[in-house]
């Protein structure tokens, strides 16, 4: 278990103004072109996404809780199969991270495309859609699940005051190496230090991984 001393003043949190509208105008626009300069990505894993599994939906979508315990849906590629939600409840036993989320490594519900856009975090890029329209950001903490949070002590819902990422220092940090004590630690680290510079370098380190993976699945 991790010491857990790092307490976030929000006070000192409301008062960065300016990079607050920096980091708003840099997510809406930077994201924007992406989707834009993308989209023929975004295509070729629509149609592949398809072939693997004819009858299902290209995209996911899942409620996760956002900046102060807001509800927002979030969209992925599908990476898996159909019933997965239902198939969890199954699976619970087997998890492989310790604390509120679950990762397994040889997850039976993942399909074959879906396994290698999980691999090099392709799954995630419909996120952008999300940091589009306010509800994310480029770069923050994972955004939970609701069922997650309920499991939250007053420690971990830190990581709540700022808006989650579509990536962040927990993706770049080692991801599912990590567990949920570390993950939250990495998390409360960055919004205690959260600058444009920190945000730049944990985005190049995401690219970075993107062709070089840390044990993303």
């Amino acid at each position: 278990m991790k010491n857990k001393s790092i307490h976030i003043n929000e006070e000192q949190l409301n008062r960065q103004y300016g990079y607050r509208i920096v980091k708003r105008l840099f997510d809406a626009v930077a994201s924007t072109c992406a989707v834009i300069v993308l989209s023929p990505i975004f295509l070729i894993i629509a149609i592949a996404i398809k072939i693997n599994d004819p009858k299902g939906p290209v995209f996911y979508s899942q409620t996760r809780v956002g900046k102060d315990g807001k509800l927002f849906k979030m969209y992925k590629f599908r990476s898996m199969v159909t019933n997965a939600d239902e198939l969890l409840a199954q699976l619970k036993e087997q998890n492989e991270v310790e604390g509120a989320m679950f990762k397994m490594k040889n997850d039976p519900r993942i399909t074959k495309v879906g396994r290698f856009i999980r691999k090099y975090s392709l799954d995630e890029l419909p996120q952008l859609i999300n940091v589009v329209g306010g509800s994310m950001s480029i770069v923050g903490p994972r955004p939970p699940l609701t069922s997650e949070v309920e499991q939250y002590t007053d420690y971990d819902k830190q990581r709540l005051m700022v808006k989650p990422g579509a990536t962040g220092m927990w993706q770049v940090g080692g991801r599912n190496d990590v567990d949920f004590d570390e993950m939250v630690e990495l998390d409360l680290t960055y919004i205690q230090k959260r600058s444009v510079w920190l945000d730049l370098v944990i985005m190049f380190k995401t690219v970075k991984i993107m062709f070089v993976p840390n044990g993303a699945y």
